[in-house]
């Protein structure tokens, strides 16, 4: 293996930054019905690959099962003792015909388990992928995308070897324990018990271990998590760390992730491969029991020469099934430890969620209302308190205030990203509660001010505000936020690729990328959030005169900081720590002199320091 690393364990520190991504031990007792769950996903091939695999598994061990007993029983006692010649070539190629059948058994239990498992394994993360899409924003708040990944990638995979090879070797080892039992006891109950005597020590000891190994195999999941977390993050920040000279200092941070990660694997496989010495050591005290007590049976008349060898030959085979399902076990453990990790997922439910008799919001218009919203991301903190406010349909409306003061969180609630802890938000009259997601959030569009682009072309990433739009509705919405001129310098046009987070593109052409995207959708409510604020004044100018002709007709929330985004609104709401202070036009909260009109001063204050 090289030279071991040298054991780091991370520091408070270092598990204080993983935290949020709640990736805890999940202390649950090993039970069946868990793993009836994951079964479940077999059913959809229950009548197609499933039994397929089944009768080739079948064919294979009754074939394996009934050799040994034509070769002691009948060949030895029989052919041999009684010198028929004739029987024993019929015996040998009958056994030919025998092995050749088991092969085609075997080649066809192998290509369809194989198959099985691939189609297992691909719904089992469609599904997860799909419900996590699905899950409310607070879920993402309180977790990495590191964390994220690891769930839908590795402890997937962590479930190939299950579904690709596992269940059915288990049945297979299962039907033929239990067959070589039944036929050692036929053949000889007094040599059967007596090889069978260390069975129960067996199992006791493997019982012993079984806790052990499973909170080990746990371990390793929840490191794996950690260092997929913190990759992630070295990968997205990387810059950062450029830019201060903390490649070191992270390496080092690495180097601690990864120790752990190491131990908690090496810890593992050790407890796993205690099992196969130890049903060695059975084989081995089990073959010295078959020959002493054999040959005294045999001596004493009990038992024939030939079912001495049968005995033989099922002893090999007896130890075999159970070796087998002692690692299998520990794949059981390794399965039941990721399939935990994914049902915890599975199980978490949308803090946002739909009610079953919710109607679709049709022919939306944009009058927006809040009756009287409080709102708290958690207990301790209230985001909102007793919100009234009303927005026309096609108002454009100003939301203005410190960090923190509640301007995100309201744009939040008319997107039904989360629900309100009292009160209701309505669109045109109805509560957001008693409609449909889809239908709500198809109508409206958010331009943020960290834009996501997504590898693909710039004609992917603007069509993605509607799929089913032409290549020219996809050129006249770039034309409209003034993202062509800059689209036609890049090198294939509409046709550049552009890797993830669209790194060759400046601030703010990804932000005009988010404009026409949004447009593209032809919403009837836009939000805002911040989205100008990476785009420089010349382009602002531009996109400023595109906005007074697009918002036209639309109900428009802006959340900015900047006055020349927000002026012209129709009305300006402005927040301090979750209540609305003042609202009213630029020109009336500016005669009002309020906090609208102080905060206008410290912006021209500034400006005029610069």
């Amino acid at each position: 293996m090289g030279s071991k690393p040298k054991h780091r364990p991370t520091t408070n520190k270092h598990l204080n930054r993983f935290k949020y991504t709640q990736d805890q031990a999940i202390e649950k007792p090993f039970n069946w019905s868990q793993m009836w769950r994951l079964l479940r996903y077999l059913k959809p091939y229950s009548k197609t690959l499933l039994p397929i695999s089944i009768v080739a598994m079948l064919v294979s061990t009754i074939v394996r099962l009934v050799v040994p007993i034509l070769i002691g029983k009948v060949a030895i006692d029989v052919a041999i003792a009684d010198g028929d010649s004739n029987l024993l070539i019929q015996l040998v190629v009958g056994i030919a015909i025998l092995y050749l059948l088991s092969y085609v058994g075997n080649a066809l239990r192998i290509k369809y388990v194989n198959i099985l498992g691939q189609n297992v394994i691909y719904d089992l993360r469609q599904h997860l992928f799909s419900h996590v899409q699905r899950l409310s924003h607070k879920f993402f708040d309180s977790r990495s995308a590191g964390s994220i990944l690891v769930r839908i990638m590795n402890d997937i995979n962590s479930l190939q070897e299950l579904f690709t090879n596992g269940i059915i070797n288990l049945l297979m080892d299962v039907v033929m324990l239990t067959g070589i039992i039944v036929i050692l006891l036929v053949l000889s109950p007094k040599l059967a018990l007596a090889i069978m005597v260390i069975m129960p020590i067996m199992f006791y000891i493997s019982t012993k271990l079984r806790r052990n190994i499973r909170r080990s195999w746990q371990e390793v999941r929840i490191q794996q998590s950690r260092l997929n977390s913190h990759l992630n993050e070295s990968i997205q920040g990387i810059r950062i760390t450029q830019s201060f000279s903390q490649e070191r200092e992270n390496t080092e941070y690495f180097d601690g992730v990864n120790t752990d990660n190491f131990h908690s694997w090496r810890t593992a496989t050790k407890k796993s491969a205690m099992f196969r010495p130890f049903v060695e050591m059975s084989n081995a005290v089990g073959t010295v029991i078959l020959v002493s007590f054999g040959a005294f049976l045999i001596l004493q008349g009990d038992i024939q020469i030939g079912t001495f060898v049968s005995f033989a030959f099922f002893l090999g085979m007896f130890w075999e099934p159970i070796s087998r399902l002692g690692m299998m076990y520990n794949q059981l453990l390794m399965a039941m430890a990721a399939s935990e990790r994914i049902f915890e997922f599975l199980d978490e439910k949308p803090n946002v969620e739909e009610k079953h008799n919710a109607k679709e919001l049709t022919d939306m218009k944009g009058h927006i209302e809040f009756d009287h919203v409080q709102f708290a991301y958690d207990e301790k903190r209230i985001a909102l308190h007793d919100i009234n406010l009303e927005m026309k349909q096609g108002e454009t409306v100003a939301l203005v205030g410190h960090t923190g003061s509640g301007k995100s969180t309201i744009a939040n609630l008319i997107s039904r990203f989360y629900d309100p802890t009292k009160g209701a938000v309505k669109i045109d009259g109805v509560d957001l509660k008693d409609a449909t997601i889809d239908s709500i959030r198809q109508q409206i569009s958010v331009v943020l001010q960290d834009t996501f682009i997504f590898s693909g072309t710039i004609m992917e990433n603007i069509r993605f505000g509607r799929p089913d739009a032409y290549d020219e509705e996809v050129k006249e919405a770039a034309r409209v936020v003034g993202a062509e001129e800059f689209i036609k310098r890049l090198s294939n046009g509409y046709e550049t690729e552009v890797e993830e987070r669209g790194n060759i593109l400046s601030a703010g052409e990804r932000q005009l990328l988010s404009f026409a995207r949004a447009l593209l959708a032809n919403p009837r409510i836009l939000i805002l959030d911040e989205a100008t604020a990476s785009i420089d004044t010349e382009t602002e100018v531009k996109i400023q005169t595109a906005l007074r002709k697009l918002l036209k007709g639309r109900t428009a929330i802006i959340i900015a900081h900047r006055l020349s985004t927000i002026r012209e609104a129709d009305n300006i709401f402005v927040l301090e720590n979750g209540r609305i202070l003042e609202n009213g036009s630029h020109d009336e909260l500016m005669d009002l002199k309020g906090e609208y009109f102080e905060l206008v001063k410290a912006q021209f204050q500034m400006l005029d320091a610069i």
